[in-house]
C-alpha cells in the first residue's frame, strides 16, 4: 500500500538525521566535522528529547567513531555514523575492517574536498578514494533521495545475502545545507519497512549447531582473527561475492520502497533522461545531475539529441546497465568531481571506459573533470560540454581525452 507522508522543510543533513531517527538504530557514534555536523547535532537533539531510543556515543575522533560502530555491530546492534573529508580519511583502516568482518554499518558521508590546502566545500575525492574498501556506495542527487536512501541502506546492508556496510554520499553544502521540501513517511511505516536487525547465523563445527554471528558474550565465537596466506584470499572472495549479490538486493529494495512511497530511483543503480535516441550523453553523479538534466531538456527542445545518465550506485558498479544504455550512443562524456593524479583520467571515467571496452560499437569516451574544491558548475559550462560531445559524435577527433573544466590557466 502506497503511503503519501507529509512534507517537511529539511536540508540534506537534517533529512539524513530524520531518516536515522525512524530506523530503529541501536547505536549512533558521533564526531562533528563540517559540513556533516548538522547530522549528529540533530540526532543528539532527538536523543535528548526522547524521540529516539538509542545509545548516543560522543567520541574523540572519526577513527573512534567507526571503531565504536564496529564494536556495536559486532555485538549485534544496528549502528550508524557520519563524517566528511579528513574524517573519512582518518577512518581509512577501519573501512576495511568493517567490510572484512561483514558488518552492516550505515554511514552518511557529506562530500568535501581533502586537504591540503584546507577546503570545506564539495568534491568527491573523500569517498571516491574508498571505492575499493568493500563498502556499498550511493551518491544522491537531492535531500529527498538522501532521506529515502538512508532508509533503504539499512535493509540492503542487513540482507542475509549482503551483510556489508553502506555509505550514502551527499554533496557538501549543495545538499547538506540547502533547504528543500522533503516528503517523509510516518515513523511506524519506516519502522515496519526496515524492521529490527536480525543477525545472520553461522555453523560452528565445535558446537555442532548454528549460532548468531555476533559477539553476544555467551557464545564462544571470534570475529576478526588472524588469517594469513592460507585463508585471507578466501575471506576477500566472500566480500566480492557479497558485493555481487548486492546487485539484486539493491534492485529489490528500490522496488519495495517505490511501492511503499511512490518514489523510485531508476532501477536502483542509475536514472537517465533522453538516452534512447541520443547521439551525445553525459554521465554524472551527485547534485550536479539536476543542472545537467536541465540543460539536456533545453537542448532537446531545440532538436539536439542529447541525454544524461545519473549514476546513483557506484559500488557495486552497474557496468551491464551502462553498456545496454550506451550501445547506440556515439559520444559519451564522463563527469568526475575528483582527480586521480598520475592516472589517465579520473575514477568514474576509467570505470565507464572499462565497462564499454568490449562493446562492438563502443562510443568515443571523454573525461570532464569539474567542480573540484566546490567550484560551481554553471548551465553555460554544461552547454559547452554538450557542444563538444556533439562535434565528437559527428566525427571530430577530441582535442583531449581528459579535460579539466573550469580551471584557471
Amino acid at each position: 500500500m502506497r503511503v503519501v507522508g507529509e512534507v517537511r522543510a529539511l536540508n540534506g543533513d537534517e533529512a539524513v538525521a530524520y531518516a536515522v531517527r525512524q530506523c530503529n538504530v541501536d547505536v549512533i557514534s558521533a564526531y562533528p566535522i563540517t559540513p556533516q555536523t548538522i547530522i549528529v547535532e540533530r540526532l543528539s537533539e532527538y536523543v535528548a528529547n526522547g524521540e529516539i531510543h538509542t545509545e548516543y556515543v560522543n567520541v574523540e575522533s572519526e577513527h573512534s567513531a567507526l571503531s565504536t560502530c564496529i564494536g556495536a555491530a559486532a555485538a549485534g546492534a544496528r549502528a550508524f555514523t557520519a563524517t566528511s573529508s579528513q574524517g573519512l580519511a582518518l577512518m581509512w583502516e577501519l573501512l576495511y575492517v568493517a567490510s572484512g568482518l561483514r558488518l552492516p554499518i550505515v554511514m552518511a558521508v557529506v562530500n568535501r574536498a581533502l586537504s591540503a590546502p584546507i577546503n570545506i566545500h564539495c568534491d568527491h575525492s573523500d569517498s571516491i578514494g574508498t571505492r575499493d574498501s568493500g563498502w556499498i556506495q550511493f551518491y544522491v542527487e537531492n535531500s529527498q533521495e538522501a532521506y529515502d536512501t538512508v532508509i533503504q541502506a539499512f535493509k540492503i546492508a542487513e540482507h542475509p545475502d549482503v551483510q556489508l556496510p553502506v555509505m550514502i554520499n551527499l554533496d557538501g553544502f549543495y545538499l547538506s545545507h540547502t533547504l528543500e521540501n522533503v516528503r517523509v513517511l510516518p515513523d511506524d511505516v519506516v519502522s515496519g519497512f526496515v524492521g529490527f536487525r536480525k543477525p545472520v547465523k553461522v555453523w560452528v563445527p565445535y558446537l555442532g549447531r548454528e549460532v548468531p554471528a555476533v559477539l553476544d558474550g555467551y557464545t564462544p565465537i571470534s570475529l576478526g582473527i588472524i588469517a594469513l596466506s592460507d585463508y585471507y584470499y578466501e575471506f576477500k572472495m566472500m566480500v566480492i561475492k557479497a558485493m555481487e549479490k548486492a546487485r539484486e538486493v539493491i534492485k529489490e529494495v528500490n522496488k519495495e520502497f517505490s511501492e511503499l512511497s511512490g518514489r523510485a530511483y531508476g532501477d536502483g543503480f542509475l536514472t537517465h533522461y533522453g538516452v534512447d535516441d541520443a547521439e551525445a550523453v553525459l554521465i554524472v553523479m551527485g547534485s550536479a545531475a539536476g543542472t545537467v538534466r536541465y540543460v539536456a531538456r533545453e537542448l532537446r527542445r531545440k532538436g539536439l539529441r542529447v541525454g544524461v545518465i545519473r549514476l546513483r550506485t557506484f559500488r557495486p558498479f552497474p557496468y551491464e546497465e551502462l553498456t545496454k544504455l550506451l550501445k547506440d550512443v556515439k559520444a559519451v562524456g564522463v563527469m568526475d568531481r575528483a582527480t586521480s593524479p598520475g592516472a589517465y583520467g579520473a575514477p568514474l571515467f576509467n570505470e565507464v571506459r572499462t565497462a564499454l571496452y568490449d562493446c562492438e560499437c563502443r562510443p568515443v569516451i571523454v573525461n570532464y573533470v569539474y567542480g573540484i574544491g566546490g567550484r560551481d558548475l554553471s548551465p553555460h559550462t554544461v552547454k559547452e560540454l554538450y557542444s563538444d560531445l556533439l562535434e565528437i559524435a559527428k566525427g571530430k577527433k577530441p582535442s583531449s581525452i581528459v579535460r579539466y573544466v573550469g580551471v584557471r590557466s
